[in-house]
């Protein structure tokens, strides 16, 4: 990726974020406003691995389908009508080929419904298993930090494998004159990145300028996951503003987002190459706005994408309890552990055959082993129990023991004898279905960036 400058001055280049992610839902006002000053682009991150590996497994979105078509409508319509390009990355939530196809049929609606004309650019993030597999074979794989090496046999069992796609798909569509690009898995500032470095923008200031814009307003303060937020990208700045009048940018928070899901404070890897941030300045303008210097994008020698693919473990039922005697507060440890063992007893199931979690909260449920206070100091207990099963029947039959001998176990010095456990819902066991993990989470060294499959679409 190199910076293309014919040698003149390059105008002030502006992006309009809408959300967080699509379908988080933005303030009509805010979005009015970034409208107002004429932005050259309308972009949203579409999804995150965030919500875990179901999504991915199952095909579906952990959005909400009409919070998606919501955004998508005001974002379209401004878009075609404005003559501005609308660039949507990780399309669905996973960004496999059933998240993409669900997303498009909500754009194909929206452009019967409000009788709109446009070019459509669709990237596919997939990859099939003997790419893969071709790959693991010539040594063009490698998985990231805490991560076990990848087999053909794992490969096999994983399902939805997608790669992050840098900027090179979305420059080649935008080339093509699509005037809205839905995309599969993302590298998430690609989204923003892609049109400016085409027209000649510096890439390592683009590129840190998405890092901050896909989070919308997140990184304003206070920020808002659910809010607007402009990026005006300079030949050798950017500046970031709010778009709603409660919020602003600070250098704080524009630092602290540079910071946000990364390993290391200085360089941020991504397809092609590394954000170096050690000479990053962020300076208060005035009027809630940052400026920000510095950035730069330093390729690597070989070009790799990140892969995420999942693998069905089994099947999960949960029951939710609450526990108040501080009796058995006192042992709760103990009880859990008594109760978990009975239950394998009962059932005669083995740990690899069926697995029990007790989710404790008010002691340890949000941390567990790492939680540092040890000591419980709650009246009461917020209990899930979750069982994992080869079936749902199976996962099914094991909660539903393991619950009732919760429910009535005598442990030492108790009093009452109707039942521990207090319970919000009837019925009380929830059949949570498939159970997926990630299986898939390397980097692949490819040849050629804009391997993806691309396709246009007149509507």
């Amino acid at each position: 990726m190199t910076r293309k400058n014919s040698g003149r001055k390059l105008p002030p280049f502006k992006i309009l974020s809408t959300t967080a992610i699509l379908g988080y839902g933005f303030p009509e006002s805010s979005f009015r406003k970034g409208m107002s000053l004429k932005p050259d682009l309308i972009a949203a991150d579409a999804g995150s691995t965030d919500p875990g590996p179901y999504y991915l497994g199952a095909g579906k979105s952990f959005t909400n389908r009409s919070a998606v078509k919501r955004d998508l409508r005001l974002m379209i319509k401004a878009g075609v009508e404005n003559n501005i390009p609308v660039v949507i990355g990780t399309a669905g939530g996973s960004g496999a080929r059933p998240h993409v196809e669900w997303c498009l049929d909500i754009v194909r609606e929206i452009a019967r419904e409000e009788n709109l004309h446009f070019k459509l650019g669709i990237a596919y993030g997939d990859v099939d298993k003997e790419t893969v597999k071709k790959a693991l074979k010539e040594k063009r794989i490698k998985p990231l930090a805490f991560v076990p090496r990848l087999t053909p046999e794992v490969i096999e069992q994983s399902e939805n494998i997608v790669a992050q796609m840098g900027v090179e798909p979305f420059i080649k569509l935008l080339g093509e004159g699509c005037q809205v690009v839905v995309a599969g898995r993302s590298y998430d500032p690609a989204v923003f990145a892609a049109l400016p470095i085409s027209r000649g923008y510096d890439p390592g200031l683009a590129l840190h300028l998405g890092k901050i814009l896909e989070c919308a307003a997140i990184a304003a303060t206070p920020g808002s996951g659910s809010d607007c937020a402009l990026g005006i990208l300079e030949e050798d700045s950017f500046i970031l503003e709010a778009l709603s009048p409660e919020r602003k940018f600070t250098p704080q928070s524009a630092a602290a987002h540079t910071l946000y899901e990364k390993s290391d404070p200085y360089e941020l890897p991504g397809p092609g190459g590394v954000i170096n941030l050690r000479n990053c300045s962020f300076e208060d303008i005035g009027r809630g706005r940052v400026r920000v210097r510095g950035s730069q994008f330093v390729p690597t020698d070989r070009y790799w994408v990140k892969l995420e693919g999942v693998r069905l473990t089994g099947y999960r039922s949960v029951s939710v309890a609450g526990v108040r005697d501080p009796i058995m507060i006192s042992k709760i440890d103990s009880i859990l552990k008594a109760v978990e063992d009975r239950a394998r007893d009962i059932m005669k199931i083995k740990p690899e055959d069926g697995r029990i979690f007790f989710h404790v909260y008010g002691k340890n449920g949000v941390m567990g082993e790492l939680e540092p206070v040890k000591k419980t100091a709650s009246h009461e207990l917020g209990i899930v129990i979750e069982t994992i099963g080869r079936s749902q029947e199976e996962a099914d039959a094991l909660l539903a023991v393991t619950r009732s001998a919760l429910l009535h176990y005598g442990y030492e010095g108790r009093i009452a004898t109707a039942g521990n456990l207090a319970f919000p819902f009837s019925p009380s066991d929830l059949a949570m279905g498939k159970v997926f993990e990630f299986s898939v989470y390397h980097l692949m060294q490819v040849d050629d960036p804009a391997f993806f499959e691309t396709r246009t679409e007149e509507l």
